[in-house]
This record gives C-alpha cells, sequence and structure tokens, in this order.
C-alpha cells in the first residue's frame, strides 16, 4: 500500500502528517522523503543511515569529430538542451532529462553517453519506520530523476508513506504518481485554498483517488469548505491550530509522541485511507 502526502502550498503540515502517520502506524512502515530539495522528515526522526547510493542520469556528449552538424539531434531534444550552429554543438547539461532521443537520433554515431550525478539516496531506520530519503546536488535544477530513485527503494509488505514535495509541478507528480492514495493537506486560508484547487485538478488528472486533511483547522475559512463540499471532496483529518502543537513541532517533536490524544487521530487517518484506497481498486 502506497500513501502519498502532497500539498498544493509549501508549509502546510505536509511532513507533520507523513512523519505522524508513520509514527502511528501498526505493523510494518516505510516512509519515503521525496522532497529531495528540501528533505526534512530526518530532523524529526533522527533515523540511523545505514547505506548511501550515488544517483546519476544519462547526459550527451557530442564527438564533434564525428558530427556532421545536421542539427537532428537538437530538433529531437524536447527539452532544448542541445544547440547546434554551422560547425558545432552544445549540450547544456542542466537542461538534459537524459532521455537518450537525441542518442537515438543522431545518424552519425556522433553521441556518447555519459553518467552525471545528480544527487544521493540515504537509507536507514528510526525505530520501527524504515526511511529513507533523497539529497539533490547544490545546483541541479532536475528533481524527478532523484525521487524516482528513492521510490525504487521501496519495499513489499506494509504500509509505504510518501512525503512529495510541494506544489504541484513535476517533482510533485512524480512522488505521487502511481500510488494508491494520496493525503492533501492543506490551511484555512487563501493562500491554502488557492493552491490545493490546483493539487486537485494535478491528482484528478494523473488518476489517484484523494481526500483532504486540514491543518490548523479552527480559523474557519468558508471558502475552503464550500469548495470541498461543491467538489465532493472528503475531508480526512482536521488538526487543530493550538499553540502546543506548534511548540512541539518548532521543537522537532513528533506530535503522537508527545499528544497522546493525536494517536487515534492519526491511527484512524491511515486505516480511513487504507480502506478508501482499497476500494478504489476494485
Amino acid at each position: 500500500m502506497f500513501i502519498s502526502v502532497a500539498s498544493g502550498k509549501g508549509g502546510t503540515g505536509k511532513t507533520t502528517v507523513a512523519i505522524n502517520m508513520a509514527s502511528a502506524a501498526e505493523g510494518p512502515v516505510q516512509l519515503l522523503d521525496c522532497d529531495v530539495e528540501e528533505p526534512n522528515c530526518h530532523l524529526f526522526l533522527s533515523p540511523v543511515i545505514a547505506e548511501r547510493i550515488p544517483v546519476t542520469i544519462e547526459t550527451p556528449e557530442i564527438l564533434l569529430e564525428k558530427c556532421t552538424f545536421c542539427g537532428k539531434c537538437s530538433k529531437a531534444c524536447r527539452f532544448n538542451a542541445i544547440a547546434v550552429v554551422p560547425g558545432n554543438a552544445m549540450v547544456f547539461p542542466e537542461l538534459c532529462h537524459g532521455c537518450s532521443g537525441c542518442w537515438l537520433a543522431c545518424p552519425e554515431s556522433a553521441i556518447c553517453i555519459r553518467e552525471r550525478a545528480v544527487g544521493v539516496v540515504e537509507k536507514g531506520k528510526a525505530g520501527k519506520i524504515d526511511f529513507v530519503h533523497g539529497k539533490l546536488d547544490v545546483g541541479v535544477a532536475l528533481s524527478p530523476p532523484l525521487i524516482k530513485a528513492v521510490k525504487r527503494e521501496s519495499v513489499m509488505g506494509g504500509v509505504t508513506i510518501i512525503d512529495a514535495p510541494p506544489g504541484a509541478s513535476c517533482p510533485m507528480v512524480a512522488a505521487v504518481n502511481c500510488t494508491d492514495f494520496c493525503i492533501l493537506v492543506t490551511e484555512p486560508t487563501p493562500f491554502g485554498f488557492h493552491d490545493l484547487a490546483i493539487a486537485v485538478e494535478t491528482v484528478r488528472k494523473i488518476g489517484v483517488p484523494f481526500g483532504v486533511v486540514i491543518n490548523r483547522a479552527g480559523v474557519r475559512y468558508e471558502e475552503l469548505y464550500d469548495y470541498l463540499g461543491k467538489e465532493q471532496i472528503e475531508i480526512l483529518l482536521e488538526i487543530p491550530f493550538e499553540r502546543k502543537y506548534a511548540e512541539s513541532y518548532s521543537s522537532g517533536d513528533i506530535l503522537v509522541n508527545v499528544h497522546p490524544e493525536l494517536l487515534p487521530e492519526f491511527s484512524d487517518l491511515i486505516s480511513n485511507v487504507m480502506k478508501r484506497a482499497a476500494e478504489s481498486r476494485r
């Protein structure tokens, strides 16, 4: 069972939901932190890292002595990573997505493939939780290959919780795609509502069933609740807007460990989500 936790807006409490679900889960559980640009689950869980795996992507290198400068490689590249001008051909590695389309398009076999480092995957344990996260190298703009590498470290059996990157662009899609259920975390504010609507549209397009968790609930923002009712989106959980929870989070504490009244709430959340995911498979 793969459960992704996403949000349109950063800072809504996505990581809070992911780590507390993992801590409240019964049986085998794995937490994958796919926010590879700014991973932060480890700050709460303090896992013991046992393995580090470098991650690379394939990047073209043009052999100018064989190149006829026909431009077919440039035309085949959807990401404008190759420019061909009379007498020269240039590769822009930071734009390359590693699809190897240029290599296939070259009629002169004038392109060879080199491996380019993009980051590292780290694996370890945090108590009962099997933990995996990715760290994108400084200056690397392309995170989906590293996110996919983190997801490849998932293990069969039990529950796998994926902490997705914020937003609704390619990194979020790479993390949420092919999961059994997606929890969208939002807050009752105009910004939270605006970005939630974008995330809802994205998740619907990729065909993953979803529900919503409202963090900092208590400040009633009617437009958000009206939207959820109109779109028939289930509210899975509302986390109260209370100072004690904010203080615990800012101290690096896991809420279910220091506020026992929240443990049954997150236990029910993960049970409910697993039930919804199983129903969607039928």
